[in-house]
């Protein structure tokens, strides 16, 4: 997930995914989907770095298929980096707009526009199936505050957002690079989370989650660290899993393995003027 961590929901096929799904033949060097996501929107305009995320090749159903086709140039759209992202364009006018960096195969992100369908929710992630996914999930429950972005996270923060533009930022399940010597590509960090802070209004929440006991720890450490943010919890620590992030297949079935899944609710902090 371009700066898209990877979730754990996006680790499986959903059920109706067929092996044999979106095999058409196309000529060679004719990109897949056209008028769909990019392989690399951002292109060369931006220089290397040590990607938090791991693209996957995976196979896209013919369901995920045709709601790439038919969809992306509707509710889609690549993190270039060339141009500020007007989120009242993409919204509406006064509609709160929240990111979510990594969605997987968008169940849980679906389910959470369902309930609240007056807060947009801007979600990006790089798993071509997972895009399609969460799309055709977007038109079935007439989801009309959904928008689906392709690219490094990274740089639609940096150079494609507005400071104070975000009403939230939710960071579920990133992929928590086990081997120490990958601790570097994780994204939860200072320097992510300073630029994050710059991109969420005063009082916005930044909720994170992860089934990675030591990741939550670091996690838990630098977020209390950060200057610019504060926890929610008045006590410090972690925070209940709150109602509205719903509980999925994948996470049910690590808790009745015993996995423990961690919450962290943090406010972004409004600084006095000089």
């Amino acid at each position: 997930m371009s700066e898209s961590p990877i979730t754990p929901d996006a680790r499986r096929r959903p059920d109706d995914a067929s092996p044999g799904a979106s095999t058409a033949s196309r000529p060679k060097g004719e990109p897949r989907f056209p008028d769909g996501p990019r392989p690399d929107p951002a292109g060369s305009h931006f220089e290397r770095r040590i990607r938090s995320f791991q693209p996957r090749r995976s196979r896209v159903t013919q369901g995920q298929s045709d709601a790439l086709r038919r969809l992306w140039p509707k509710w889609g759209l690549d993190i270039d980096g060339q141009r500020p992202l007007d989120l009242a364009e993409l919204f509406g006018a006064d509609v709160p707009v929240v990111l979510e960096i990594g969605f997987g195969m968008g169940e849980a992100t679906a389910q959470m526009a369902a309930e609240d369908p007056g807060t947009g929710i801007l979600a990006v992630d790089v798993h071509t199936p997972g895009q399609g996914n969460l799309l055709n999930l977007a038109e079935r429950g007439g989801l009309a505050n959904i928008r689906v972005a392709n690219g490094d996270a990274i740089i639609l923060l940096r150079e494609m957002l507005a400071p104070d533009s975000l009403s939230g930022l939710r960071v579920y399940f990133p992929d928590p690079w086990p081997k120490k010597r990958h601790h570097k590509r994780r994204l939860i960090q200072p320097e992510f989370l300073t630029l994050a802070a710059s991109r969420l209004a005063p009082g916005a929440v930044l909720h994170c989650a992860t089934d990675w006991e030591e990741y939550a720890e670091v996690m838990l450490e630098v977020l209390t660290a950060h200057p610019d943010f504060e926890n929610t919890v008045p006590d410090g620590g972690y925070a209940p899993r709150p109602a509205f992030r719903p509980l999925t297949r994948f996470e049910g079935q690590g808790l009745d393995k015993g996995h423990v899944v961690n919450d962290l609710l943090f406010r972004r902090v409004p600084h006095s003027a000089p």
